[in-house]
């Protein structure tokens, strides 16, 4: 029977196949799982930078209210005057919460630029967004997390008075601008005239999910690069149809 060679070859050929097919599942799942757990340590340590910023906000809150009571038991209320100007001034000096409009945005902007300040990143933010928005604010909010995990990426390797982003957000004739510049090392690398993560592997994801959670609303991502700064520019449609 001439078909039994075929009926076996057709089989190995199935067999190989699925078990291809099966182990780019797995490795697949592996990859995702990893880039998973990543997130999930990037958000922990987010997390408790600022609940150590909290312990120390209590921590100095409690010395404030006890030397004000000690200058008003003494009656030493010039001294508690001044104090107080004094408290007032560097409250004000150090209120470095991101304030745009908008309390998702807030939340993502802060938990990250805590984070790069706690990395001896020099931060300068500024951030206007309106309360409601017709983009998804999660994916606004991946966007942004983003663009501000790679730009702490980029400083990481420079030495400490190095180390610099800048983070500017507004509305520009309906349209939703973000800007974030940073310093960085060297040049970054390209691929087919795109860049691409140095780090390779499955953080390469994060600069092409990026660029189709942008074009899904319409939007342009601009790119630029000089030796020790890199930018990127994000024009986002206030009024859109969602691409599919």
């Amino acid at each position: 029977m001439t078909w039994w060679p075929v009926l076996v070859i057709g089989l190995a050929i199935v067999a190989i196949a699925m078990g291809s097919r099966l182990y780019l599942y797995h490795l697949l799942d592996r990859r995702i799982a990893a880039y998973q757990n990543d997130l999930v340590a990037k958000h922990c340590a987010e997390v408790q930078n600022i609940y150590r910023e909290m312990r120390g906000w209590r921590h100095d809150y409690h010395n404030h209210i006890q030397t004000l009571k000690a200058y008003r038991a003494g009656g030493e209320y010039e001294r508690l005057d001044q104090y107080l100007s004094a408290l007032d001034a560097d409250l004000a000096g150090i209120d470095t919460l991101i304030k745009s409009g908008n309390v998702m945005v807030d939340a993502i902007l802060n938990s990250k630029l805590s984070l790069a300040a706690a990395r001896r990143i020099s931060v300068n933010a500024r951030a206007i967004v309106p309360e409601e928005l017709a983009i998804s604010e999660i994916d606004l909010c991946v966007i942004i997390g983003n663009l501000l995990d790679n730009a702490m990426e980029a400083c990481a390797p420079l030495p400490e008075n190095g180390r610099f982003i800048r983070v500017y957000i507004d509305i520009k004739r309906e349209h939703l601008y973000l800007s974030v510049t940073n310093s960085s090392r060297g040049r970054p690398a390209k691929q087919n005239g795109r860049y691409v993560s140095a780090k390779g592997g499955f953080h390469g994801l994060g600069l092409p999910r990026l660029d189709r959670l942008v074009d899904k609303y319409g939007g342009y991502v601009k790119r630029r690069d000089e030796e020790g700064v890199f930018s990127s520019e994000i024009v986002l449609p206030l009024a859109f149809r969602v691409r599919i």
